[in-house]
């Protein structure tokens, strides 16, 4: 199980990413307590794109900084990988890695519950904001995703508040083993076909997974992952 980790809580406001302007809130700063938790996330943050990112089903997204020394010995010195929040995410912590939270786990903070929802599907988003056209595939290959949570109830939470594992209804599902399903060995079907029925997983999710199963084919990345021109 896992034990309470203590979190760095951020949130940024849509604005210009790049030399094209592309509107994100993938810039996030950490922010001070008391945190105000809604179905749709965090009050003071928000999204550029409504379409691919947030929404209930992506209401909070939590990265280890564990990787971050990864990133550093793979990708060199980026002053982004200075602070929390290189990677767009609300919540910052070390301890919990996607080895180690499962799918549906429901974790407390403060008064609000929350759900693991999905794991990431990194976008081109990444690349932009550290100048590299490749950073969205290597987080995508690396597992090294970081997940989303839903909210099951609404509420505060305060600096000294730790993200508590309360309860793991998917003891077999480690997000690192639907990472491996999406992005590695692509055509494991049968458990696919598993992955598809797990209710606590986001609707997305297992349509992605059911029609790799009907279809016997791996749907595209290369609009996820460029950027548009």
């Amino acid at each position: 199980m896992l034990d309470p980790v203590l979190p760095t809580v951020l949130c940024g406001q849509p604005r210009p990413l790049g030399d094209k302007g592309h509107l994100s809130g993938i810039a996030k700063v950490k922010v001070a307590a008391p945190y105000r938790v809604t179905m749709i996330g965090l009050e003071g943050d928000g999204q550029g794109d409504l379409k691919n990112h947030g929404g209930p089903e992506k209401a909070l997204h939590q990265y280890p900084f564990d990787h971050y020394q990864s990133w550093h010995d793979e990708i060199g010195h980026s002053t982004l990988l200075e602070t929390p929040g290189a990677f767009g995410e609300n919540l910052s912590t070390s301890g919990w890695t996607e080895e180690t939270v499962h799918i549906g786990d429901i974790v407390r903070f403060g008064t609000v519950l929350l759900q693991v929802s999905q794991g990431r599907q990194p976008c081109w988003k990444l690349n932009v904001r550290f100048g590299r056209n490749d950073l969205a595939y290597r987080v995508q290959m690396s597992g090294r995703t970081g997940w989303y949570y839903r909210v099951l109830e609404e509420g505060t939470a305060d600096a000294a508040d730790a993200l508590i594992l309360v309860e793991r209804p998917r003891p077999d599902w480690p997000l690192s083993r639907l990472i491996t399903l999406l992005y590695r060995d692509k055509s494991r079907h049968d458990d696919l076909a598993v992955m598809a029925t797990i209710p606590e997983l986001a609707a997305g999710w297992r349509t992605l997974a059911r029609r790799r199963v009907e279809t016997r084919t791996t749907e595209s990345w290369t609009t996820r992952l460029n950027e548009p021109r």
